[in-house]
């Protein structure tokens, strides 16, 4: 099976025309995109888009044997320049299916939002399943005998809990060769689009590319243990969290606790919360060796560091006696970075990145200053990958 990327981008194309944002403006070249349009064995024809018979043209995509032209959302329209004699585009109903003389299989799949996706299966049994922008599939379900979908074209910027669905349900499994389509400018351009989406498992290719179905593909290796670091209010959190927004079953370790009392600090809480993706579940605990030592468990997000090295300092007593309490700290830390070295889950810490600015004018704030960057040192010597965010922005360290 072969499939030809016509256009890659949202609807609307990439740049938007008028649009005067960064991402547009920055947009140019191989970074531009025309809305996603893709054709199956030049059998089956998804979402045509004006201009389509000239970027088949110079893909070198021949249309004269379509069979089928599928619209799956309200935003597609039928292209006015499609030549004479080909079928003219339908939308099937849910759960519709068709076969084809050419011994392909379509099937509608229903989404969560206005618009339909489709499966396609070739005469060789070999599955991709494409998704409308901006849609994750309803109620996904693998059929008894079915096997997962060798490829998925699906919008995972914009809706990267789809793809959460799809693994959680085992249509989507460690050799589904992912790719990011209905691309917009609410997508960060490259590299950081290629990085974001190499830390779902997912790519991109540009406008044009013919992608063969069943062939091996590299799939994006999704790094066991990432450090994210970043100052105040930097966006290392919402960071973290889009690094796991694609997988299923997300355990989020809260270590900041409660404060009795602190209105402010019950308004932050629920704001993280109202954030996370509803299929997550949340633990509040300083606990973390045993859940880093659970060898089965769903991936965790753990946010943060700095202050479950607060809950060290505060069982140590290290506030009143600090030159005392450094050897109690530095073994609690030598544990946890034993079980973070040791952890066979798929894990996501953030911590503060300090000591940058004034120095702590208290002996106490001078430990804590001293052991966070220590044990930020530590963490990241045994991580695949540690990232520093600025101003919402992610560099990569390793």
């Amino acid at each position: 099976m072969e499939l030809t990327l016509l256009g890659t981008g949202g609807p609307g194309g990439l740049p938007l025309p008028g649009c005067t944002c960064a991402a547009c403006a920055l947009a140019v070249g191989a970074g531009a995109r025309a809305a996603t349009t893709v054709v199956v064995d030049g059998v089956v024809l998804l979402d045509p888009a004006p201009g389509v018979a000239l970027a088949a043209a110079r893909a070198g995509q021949p249309l004269g044997g379509l069979r089928l032209v599928l619209l799956s959302h309200p935003a597609a329209r039928p292209a006015a320049e499609l030549p004479p004699g080909l079928p003219a585009p339908v939308r099937l109903a849910e759960a519709q299916r068709l076969p084809l003389l050419t011994g392909h299989r379509v099937e509608a799949v229903a989404v969560d939002a206005p618009g339909t996706g489709y499966a396609v299966e070739s005469p060789q049994g070999l599955r991709m399943l494409y998704l409308p922008p901006g849609c994750a599939p309803a109620g996904v379900r693998v059929r008894p005998g079915t096997r997962p979908y060798d490829l998925v074209l699906l919008d995972v910027v914009g809706r990267p809990d789809g793809l959460a669905r799809l693994r959680a349900a085992g249509a989507v499994t460690a050799t589904t060769d992912v790719v990011a389509v209905h691309i917009d400018h609410g997508a960060p351009p490259q590299p950081e689009l290629g990085r974001r989406l190499a830390a779902a498992g997912a790519r991109a290719v540009p406008d044009g590319t013919t992608l063969v179905v069943g062939d091996y593909q590299e799939v994006p290796d999704v790094p066991r243990r990432t450090l994210v670091l970043g100052g105040a209010r930097s966006g290392k959190s919402a960071e973290a969290e889009r690094r796991l927004a694609a997988f299923p079953g997300v355990v989020y370790v809260a270590t900041g606790g409660s404060r009795e009392g602190d209105s402010e600090w019950a308004e932050r809480v629920a704001l993280h919360r109202e954030r996370r993706p509803g299929g997550w579940r949340t633990e509040e605990t300083c606990d973390l060796v045993p859940l880093l030592a659970d060898p089965a468990g769903p991936p965790l997000l753990i946010d943060c560091l700095s202050l479950w090295l607060t809950h060290v300092l505060d069982e140590a007593d290290a506030w009143a006696e600090p030159a005392a309490a450094v050897p109690r700290v530095r073994a609690r830390v030598a544990e946890l970075v034993a079980a973070w070295r040791g952890t066979r889950r798929t894990v996501v810490a953030v911590s503060n990145e300090v000591g940058s600015g004034v120095v702590p004018s208290t002996p106490a704030g001078r430990l804590f200053r001293d052991e966070l960057g220590r044990l930020n040192g530590v963490v990241a010597g045994e991580s695949e990958q540690v990232l520093l965010v600025v101003a919402g922005l992610a560099l990569r360290l390793r």
